[in-house]
């Protein structure tokens, strides 16, 4: 039986693993459905994220924020929404200004959700590209009628700001593959930065703003080439096959971090700038078996994070880089299978 330590904390309950050295005063912050892409607000203070939560009225995926404080001291909370309602939702992140929500949403491309990828013969695990997704901002409390930032025929999502201000980096179609671009904070000078066929998405700055890191599914022989585009034009991506790289903000001094094999991805830079903590199931024989690595910039030094649960995801350091918050399937309810946000003090 695992060695851990319960504490009650502020009513909620705190588990710490003997596994999970790095990992201290871990905090369940939502409860119920799936909660995803939960990042950080400049001042550390408030998060930004996606659910699907059907206690809340929810068919797919809808952006809202929360307080951590006031999630953290009581598990009935309910965020605020931000999104409208309509359309699925994704990738929501905080601009400079602390007030403002940059997201993605299919909401002018109609109000039902759209649906999933249809169950395929060979059972691969599919992402849709939605054509309707644009990228919005609204302010947190979702009363302002969403601004288009990113508006084109063709999927535009993924965005996130860089630490300075001055930058925006999302993943496009707009090449005819899903590349990686970068833009001013207002949305102008848009500007290609990868070039190579293949999935690149996902991407983060780092702490100086000056690199990006991003997962990428590039297909290298004939077959995979052939089955990339196929998809690509069914709208499909298959996310199995992916390694962690960076590059310069302009796209140059582009690198492989890691060659692990299977799906590396969620990738966030420390915040020293020299290591970056991932999610990947390169050590998993059954597949579906997610957890949190640390790695040098570099490729050296390969650290597991995560030892709870078969999914862990989307990990985020705070500014001051005291905390870390990740989506998990860790304490779930009896008879659920959950995906709630958690946050923890980060030791090294």
């Amino acid at each position: 039986m695992r060695h851990l330590l319960s504490l009650l904390v502020l009513a909620l309950p705190v588990v710490v693993y003997a596994q999970e050295p790095h990992l201290a005063n871990i905090r369940q912050l939502t409860f119920g459905g799936d909660n995803a892409e939960a990042y950080f607000s400049p001042d550390g203070t408030k998060l930004a994220f996606q659910s699907n939560n059907k206690k809340w009225g929810l068919s797919c995926d809808q952006i809202f924020v929360m307080s951590i404080q006031a999630a953290t001291n009581n598990n009935i909370y309910l965020p605020s929404m931000v999104s409208t309602g309509g359309g699925r939702t994704t990738c929501a992140y905080y601009m400079p200004d602390n007030q403002t929500v940059l997201y993605a949403s299919t909401h002018e491309g109609g109000s039902e959700c759209p649906p999933e990828p249809a169950p395929r013969a060979d059972k691969k695990y599919l992402w849709s590209i939605y054509p309707s997704y644009d990228i919005y901002t609204t302010d947190e409390g979702g009363s302002k009628e969403p601004k288009p930032l990113v508006q084109r025929p063709g999927y535009d999502a993924e965005a996130t700001v860089s630490p300075k201000g001055d930058k925006i980096v999302f993943t496009s179609d707009r090449s005819g593959d899903l590349e990686l671009y970068t833009m001013n904070i207002d949305g102008s000078d848009v500007r290609q930065i990868t070039f190579e066929l293949g999935y690149d998405g996902g991407a983060f700055f780092s702490p100086d703003g000056t690199k990006l890191v991003f997962r990428s599914s590039r297909p290298k022989t004939e077959s995979e080439i052939a089955e990339y585009k196929a998809l690509l034009k069914e709208g499909l991506v298959a996310p199995t096959n992916m390694e962690i790289y960076v590059c310069n903000v302009d796209g140059s001094d582009l690198r492989r971090v890691t060659t692990l094999g299977k799906a590396n991805w969620a990738p966030f830079f420390h915040p020293d700038g020299k290591r970056i903590v991932f999610s990947s199931n390169h050590h998993s024989e059954r597949g579906y078996d997610f957890q949190l690595y640390i790695i040098n910039i570099d490729g050296t030094g390969l650290k597991r994070l995560t030892t709870e649960s078969m999914f862990n995801a989307f990990p985020m350091f705070s500014p001051n880089g005291k905390q870390i918050v990740w989506s998990s399937n860790r304490n779930q309810a009896k008879g659920t299978r959950d995906t709630n946000v958690f946050i923890a003090d980060w030791v090294e």
